[in-house]
């Protein structure tokens, strides 16, 4: 199995590049939601794309996990970034199935399908027994994207400076 390099029906994960920085600017674009990932919305969107997705790089050299690269299989754009992220949280280390999608692509389903086909990469690859989503409060569709993999609240606590959900689904 290999993490870098996953497909599903409709979309294919791979891993990022300082290439896929001018695309990853779209994502702050007229998006609502910046604040729900500790992303302020006056900052400069190069700015914000060079510094995630460098972040993913290093994640990459130090867990050999990080976001991938979402492509849509269709038109071959750049339409998110999900992955599997080692966090600690409340002294405790999970591995977190996250997610971030450009607002053009926004109720297509792909943050779904792409968060399952991770669960089951993390299940399959033995990686892990339980994995969990950290969401705001008040960010309803990324719950909804995590109950639809399975996941159902374990606890509320603060994170980042953030009131936030830790959404958990085991094998």
């Amino acid at each position: 199995m290999d993490y870098f390099n996953q497909e599903t029906d409709r979309l294919v994960l791979r891993k990022l590049t300082l290439d896929d920085i001018p695309s990853w600017m779209e994502f702050f674009h007229g998006n609502e939601f910046l604040h729900f990932v500790g992303i302020k919305p006056d900052q400069p969107h190069l700015e914000a794309a060079t510094g995630w997705i460098s972040r993913q790089l290093e994640r990459y050299e130090e867990s050999g996990l990080g976001m991938l690269a979402i492509v849509e299989k269709e038109s071959g754009q750049l339409v998110g970034l999900s992955g599997i992220i080692p966090r600690e949280v409340d002294d405790q280390v999970f591995y977190e199935i996250a997610y971030s999608f450009k607002p053009k692509v926004w109720g297509k389903g792909y943050a779904t399908e792409a968060a399952r086909k991770l669960k089951d990469f993390g299940f399959d690859s033995g990686l892990s027994d339980q994995f969990i989503s950290i969401i705001d409060l008040e960010n309803h569709p990324s719950q909804a994207v995590a109950r639809k993999n399975g996941m159902e609240i374990l606890r509320k606590t603060n994170y980042m400076d953030m009131e936030v959900f830790i959404f958990a689904v085991s094998k």
